[in-house]
């Protein structure tokens, strides 16, 4: 026992970075923004103009950007890609069947009519021509192949086909020299076999949850040193060129959407108060850089219930550097 406890001491242990050194960027979801009824081109720009942010990962939904068979509409993105270009932002650009927020899995409809290997090459085909249109955008720095792939038990997705994985992944490869970024759940995941196919690995980070599995609210009784241990062990069998959080728990996460509880029953995953406290626990984790997860939820609470709280909590974390 008590080599079992050195040996984890010892795996936990790992460099901190002081907080001048660390950086913050969001997930921005524009099927989010819409969810909770607001104007989302003016969500984004608030984030940008307002909050000061300058590191972004958008998802390029394949249901919004291919919505017919071979027919694409470009508008929206295009707009998220030129209004950040024109901030300066870096942008991951993540592309997949499989991508941020619920249900997870963001299918066009039509593709159910085609067989396996049909589904495939369409697939395919999508990540190729979202690829093809904004190589030369310098402001995209990395390009993400789906979300949490690994993570199996999560979402309404069909079964991880781990060949089609890899073969986004070459896909991606073969058009454009970026670095691709593979993701995994913090807490759920071992994060070795999306480390070893990440030029990026991107990890998540939550602390309080709620389990459609169980029906009840989650407190994860971690400490920071849980995320250096499960660095430390992911870094002896992958060697990504950098480890991200990709996804730092920053709104609610309850039975049902967020927008639909309670201030009280919202506060239960996430409040001015968790957000403070959030904020320093990973920066004890031993990452250095930061997606945070829940701009539109801020801005929610400001525009509609008048709390500005984090809000302007955020603002001065953006600017802190």
């Amino acid at each position: 026992m008590v080599a079992v406890c050195f040996f984890v001491f010892v795996l936990s242990r790992g460099h901190v970075y002081g907080k001048n050194e660390l950086e913050y960027g969001i997930t921005f979801s524009k099927k989010q923004a819409e969810a909770l009824n607001l104007n989302w081109q003016e969500v984004y720009l608030s984030a940008l103009n307002e909050l000061g942010v300058k590191k972004v990962r958008l998802p390029a939904y394949w249901n919004e950007v291919e919505p017919l068979d071979n027919e694409y509409f470009w508008d929206d993105l295009d707009w998220l890609i030129n209004e950040s270009e024109k901030a300066e932002i870096e942008i991951i650009l993540a592309i997949g069947g499989r991508l941020p927020r619920w249900p997870e899995c963001h299918f066009p409809e039509w593709i159910d009519n085609f067989s396996k290997e049909e589904k495939e090459e369409k697939m395919l085909s999508y990540i190729s021509e979202v690829i093809n249109r904004y190589k030369e955008n310098k402001s995209i720095i990395a390009w993400q192949i789906e979300n949490e792939p690994f993570l199996a038990h999560f979402g309404e997705c069909p079964k991880l086909d781990k060949e089609l994985l890899d073969k986004e992944i070459k896909l991606a490869k073969s058009m454009d020299n970026r670095p691709i970024v593979i993701t995994d759940s913090g807490e759920l995941s071992i994060w070795i076999p999306a480390a070893r196919r990440a030029d990026i690995f991107g990890a998540t980070m939550y602390r309080d949850t709620y389990s459609r599995q169980l029906k009840r609210y989650i407190h994860y009784p971690i400490a920071p040193g849980f995320f250096r241990f499960k660095k430390n062990i992911a870094g002896l069998f992958a060697k990504p060129d950098k480890w991200v959080v990709i996804e730092l728990q920053a709104e609610p996460w309850g039975p049902i959407p967020y927008q639909y509880l309670t201030a009280e029953e919202r506060g239960r995953t996430m409040n001015f108060k968790k957000f403070r406290e959030m904020i320093e626990f990973s920066s004890l984790t031993g990452f250095k850089e930061f997606y945070l997860w829940g701009v539109e939820y801020w801005y929610w609470e400001k525009k509609v219930n008048g709390d500005d709280g984090i809000w302007e909590e955020a603002k001065i974390l953006f600017n802190m550097n």
